[in-house]
């Protein structure tokens, strides 16, 4: 991958096994993760209880997360040197997957998500079908949820719309199954959230459908769950995506669109 170096530690999952064998897998999880130390443990051990191969994607962590993931067993773990962004952190994850599977279903490192609840994405894809599955979240009207969680997810909502002609109900969730080789070749240029929501409008140009599951949405009290949205500066990122987004829809034939 051209946009940084990284380190693999391969995990003891693949020890023992055959290419033949490793090629059979079908599914990877993928989990970005950023100074998430004390939620990442439970995620990861609850996501390896699928049996598919783990990529942990650490952008950079500064925090114990480092540590925490040197004891995981049975996890690919790469490292970023330096914070890249969600969307960096999502592509090196799914070039890893891309080896060995194809599809990747993506986890946010937070603990929002349940995992258990993984194989609903993956019956929501039709016999012969390549769709992207997105995880919608259930729930947001809870005390728990931040304001700025059901605003950004209601502005981008309205902006993938605009954008795509495709009506999305969370086009924020970071809960997705995603097609591979298919997604990275799409070229989405965001390397930040803005990713999440690029990737959306890039896969309805290009034929992709995009299908939506309920899932439930786990927010514990406020401090417990750490984010790093920043709301002011990633809603004027999230414009700026979809102000090039609107560009390149009304000013670039359907045919060249795919990695602008």
């Amino acid at each position: 991958m051209h946009y940084l170096a990284y380190v693999i530690e391969e995990s003891k999952q693949f020890s023992g096994m055959s290419p033949r064998e490793v090629m059979k897998t079908r599914h990877a999880i993928v989990i970005p993760a950023y100074n998430h130390g004390r939620q990442l443990s439970r995620v990861v051990e609850k996501a390896l209880t699928f049996g598919y191969p783990v990529f942990v994607v650490d952008d950079g962590s500064t925090d114990g997360t480092c540590g925490i993931l040197s004891s995981a067993t049975g996890v690919t773990v790469i490292r970023h040197g330096k914070n890249m962004g969600k969307g960096a952190a999502l592509l090196t994850g799914f070039s890893a997957a891309a080896r060995v599977s194809d599809w990747a279903l993506s986890l946010d490192a937070d603990g929002q998500h349940d995992p258990s609840e993984i194989s609903s994405l993956i019956r929501a894809v039709p016999e012969g079908g390549r769709p992207l599955v997105i995880g919608t979240r259930s729930g947001m009207s809870h005390e728990n949820v931040p304001w700025t969680s059901r605003w950004g997810r209601g502005f981008s909502n309205f902006w993938v719309w605009v954008c795509s002609g495709k009506r999305i109900s969370d086009s924020q969730s970071g809960f997705r199954l995603y097609p591979l080789p298919e997604t990275i070749r799409l070229g989405a240029r965001a390397r930040r959230f803005q990713f999440e929501v690029e990737i959306l409008v890039r896969a309805a140009w290009c034929g992709i459908p995009v299908l939506e599951v309920p899932v439930r949405a786990v927010y514990g009290p406020p401090g417990e769950r750490v984010s790093h949205f920043r709301p002011w500066l990633d809603f004027w990122r999230n414009s700026l995506t979809f102000t090039r987004l609107i560009a390149t829809r009304l000013f670039i034939p359907s045919r060249f669109r795919r990695g602008t």
